[in-house]
C-alpha cells in the first residue's frame, strides 16, 4: 500500500534535465523502501494514490522535505564515546576547564577515569601541563584524567594518566609526538599518532563489550534524531569494526548505512604500512558497495598533517607567531606505494590535509595515481593555496569539507597563527565548485557538533552557529547557496562513496530516505530550523517530541 506525504515542500535538487524545484507530495512504498512518485497533490497519480484502499496519508503540514542527510566525514564510534564524556567545548580558559572537571569528578565518584572532550587549543594557548589537571579529584582520589582536543588530534593527560600509560620511556611514534619538558619527561600532551595510537587504544582496551555497544547505540540514536540516514566513517579500525559487526549480529542491520574508510598510519617499515592497506583490501573484498551496501569498506584514510590550532598543520610558509614550519606526516616516497596499492585494488583514497603543504602533497599523490574515476578525495582542505584550488576539479578529486570548522567563534587564533593574508583565502568551498570539484559536506563529529542544519547555516552565511550574535564572517566570498549546500550534504556526500544511484536524492526508484524539517527556505533562518521526522526506506524512524 502507498504512503503519501502531502501538503509540504519537497525539495528536488537540480539535475541535467531540471533546475531545483519544490513538489508538494511524495509517494513511498514501505514494502520496497523506494520512492514511487514525486509531484504535486493535484497530479492524477497522487490523487489516485490518496484514494487507494489502505493508503497511508501523512500530512506534512507545510514542512520542507529533504533527502536524508549523509554525513560525508565523521567518526561513528568515537562520536558515541564522546557523548559519554565531559564536554569542555564552551570552556574558554584554564580555570573554567579545571572547574568543570572538578565538578564532574565530584558528580561521578564511581568512574575509574575522568574522560573529557572538546578542549579548544586557544583556551590554553599551547601551555598545557599534566600538573594543571592534577588535584582536581575529590576525597583524596587521584584518578587519571584524559582530555581530548576538540579536533581529536591531541590528548591532554594528568600525571596519573601518564603513569598508567607508561610513556616515560616511549619513543615518539611515527607521525606523532609525546610532548616533553626540559627534563625530558612527558609534560602532559600527546600529539597526533601519540594520541591515536597510544592513548585511544589504551582507553579502548578498558571498555567492556557492553560499553562499546552503548557507544554505538548512542551515536546511532543521535544521528537519526537530527536527520542523518547514512554516514561516511573516516577512522575505521579493528576495534570499531568489531563493535559495529557485533551490533549487526544482534540487531540484523544498522539503522543507517555506513561506508567506511580504513585508517592507515605511517609505520616503521614500508611492509608494516602496506599491511594495513592489505587488511582494508581483504575486508573490501567481502564488504563492498556491491555485496553489502548498508555496511562496507569503501576505501582507506591517510592523515597527512594535523590542525592549525595545534600548529601541527603542514604549511608551505612558517607559522606567523613563531616562524616555524611543520612537515607533512608522510614523505612522497612513503606515500606513493600506499596510494598505488589501494587504487589498484579498487579502494577509494581519502586524505586528511589541512595545511597547504599537506594539501599539495595529497593532490600531487593523487595526480600520480591518475584515476579520476576512483573518486578519490581530500578531507578538510582548509588552507588550500590558490594555485591548487583548480587542480581538484581537473583531477576529479572530491572536496570533502566540514563547514563547522570555519565557524568564526572557533577561529579566534587563526590570524595570529597564519597572518591576515593567508586567512583571506581559507575554506574556499565555492571556488572548488566553480572549478568543477564535486563537494561533499560532513561534520567531522566528534571534533565538532554534528547537527547538519547548523552545518548548512555556516556554509551558507559563513557566520557563527556557536555565537548567534556575531556578525563576523569567514571568507564570505566562498559562500554556498542554500540549494548547493543541501545538495552537497545529501547527493554530494552520497556520490563521494558511489551511493548516489540509490540515496541522496528524492527521485523515483531511489530509497525513501528523507527528513521533514520545520524551516523557512532561508539561510539566515537555519539556526531556528528543527528536524521533525526522519524516514528510512519508507519507514518513519524518528519523530520529534
Amino acid at each position: 500500500m502507498p504512503t503519501v506525504l502531502h501538503n509540504g515542500h519537497v525539495f528536488v535538487a537540480a539535475s541535467d534535465e531540471t533546475p531545483d524545484y519544490f513538489a508538494s507530495a511524495i509517494i513511498l512504498d514501505a514494502s520496497t523502501g523506494k520512492i514511487t512518485y514525486v509531484g504535486d497533490e493535484t497530479d492524477a497519480t497522487v490523487v489516485e494514490a490518496m484514494a487507494a484502499p489502505g493508503a497511508v496519508l501523512h500530512d506534512i503540514q507545510g514542512r520542507v522535505v529533504l533527502p536524508g542527510f549523509v554525513d560525508g566525514h565523521m567518526h561513528l564510534c568515537q562520536t558515541g564515546a564522546s557523548l559519554q564524556k565531559l564536554n569542555l567545548r564552551t570552556r574558554k580558559n584554564l580555570r573554567e576547564i579545571q572547574d568543570a572537571i572538578r565538578v564532574y569528578a565530584a558528580q561521578h565518584p564511581e568512574l575509574p577515569r575522568i574522560l573529557c572532550q572538546g578542549w579548544f587549543h586557544p583556551s590554553t594557548d599551547g601551555n598545557e601541563l599534566a600538573s594543571q589537571l592534577d588535584g582536581l579529584d575529590v576525597d583524596g582520589k587521584d584518578r587519571p584524567v584524559y582530555v581530548d582536543a576538540d579536533d581529536m588530534h591531541s590528548s591532554w593527560l594528568n600525571t596519573a594518566a601518564l603513569d598508567e600509560l607508561g610513556v616515560a620511556d616511549m619513543a615518539d611514534p611515527p607521525g606523532g609526538r609525546i610532548r616533553r619538558g626540559t627534563d625530558g619527561k612527558p609534560s602532559g600532551v600527546m600529539e597526533e599518532t601519540a594520541a591515536s595510537n597510544i592513548v585511544w587504544p589504551f582507553l579502548e582496551s578498558k571498555l567492556t563489550a557492553e560499553e562499546k555497544q552503548q557507544h554505538v547505540q548512542a551515536a546511532l540514536d543521535a544521528y537519526v534524531a537530527v536527520g542523518y540516514t547514512g554516514v561516511v566513517d573516516m577512522a575505521m579500525g579493528e576495534e570499531d569494526w568489531a563493535a559495529l559487526q557485533k551490533y549487526r549480529q544482534k540487531y540484523g542491520e544498522l539503522p543507517i548505512w555506513v561506508a567506511a574508510h580504513w585508517l592507515v598510519f605511517p609505520r616503521t617499515s614500508p611492509e608494516e604500512t602496506l599491511q594495513q592497506v592489505d587488511r582494508a583490501i581483504e575486508l573490501h573484498t567481502q564488504y563492498n558497495n556491491a555485496t553489502s551496501q548498508e555496511f562496507h569498506i569503501t576505501g582507506i584514510k591517510i592523515i597527512c598533517d594535523g590542525v592549525v590550532d595545534a600548529c601541527t598543520a603542514a604549511l608551505q610558509q612558517p607559522y606567523s607567531h613563531n616562524n616555524q614550519t611543520v612537515a607533512p606526516m608522510w614523505t612522497p616516497e612513503a606515500l606513493a606505494p600506499v596510494l598505488q596499492r589501494a587504487d589498484a585494488a579498487g579502494l577509494q583514497i581519502a586524505m586528511h590535509a589541512i595545511g597547504d603543504a599537506a594539501i599539495k602533497l595529497a593532490i600531487d599523490g593523487l595526480e600520480a595515481v591518475g584515476s579520476p574515476s576512483g573518486r578519490h578525495r581530500i578531507e578538510h582542505l582548509e588552507t588550500t593555496a590558490p594555485e591548487d584550488v583548480p587542480r581538484l576539479g581537473a583531477l576529479g578529486i572530491t572536496a570533502s569539507v566540514q563547514p563547522v570548522h570555519l565557524d568564526p567563534a572557533g577561529m579566534t587564533a587563526w590570524e595570529r597563527l597564519l597572518g591576515k593574508a593567508r586567512c583571506g583565502h581559507v575554506f574556499p568551498y565555492a571556488a572548488f565548485a566553480e572549478h568543477g570539484a564535486p563537494l561533499a559536506l560532513g561534520s567531522d563529529a566528534p571534533t565538532a557538533p554534528y547537527n547538519p542544519l547548523a552545518n548548512l547555516y555556516i556554509a551558507t552565511t559563513r557566520r557563527s552557529a556557536m555565537d548567534r550574535n556575531s556578525t563576523v564572517q569567514t571568507t564570505p566570498q566562498y559562500t554556498l547557496t542554500l540549494a548547493a549546500a543541501v545538495a552537497a550534504a545529501t547527493r554530494g556526500s552520497a556520490r563521494s562513496c558511489f551511493a548516489e544511484d540509490r540515496v541522496g536524492q528524492l527521485r523515483v526508484g531511489w530509497e525513501a530516505d528523507l527528513v521533514l524539517v520545520d524551516m523557512a527556505w532561508d539561510a539566515e533562518m537555519l539556526l531556528d530550523a528543527r528536524v521533525a521526522e526522519t524516514w528510512i526506506k519508507g519507514n518513519q524512524v524518528y519523530t520529534a517530541a
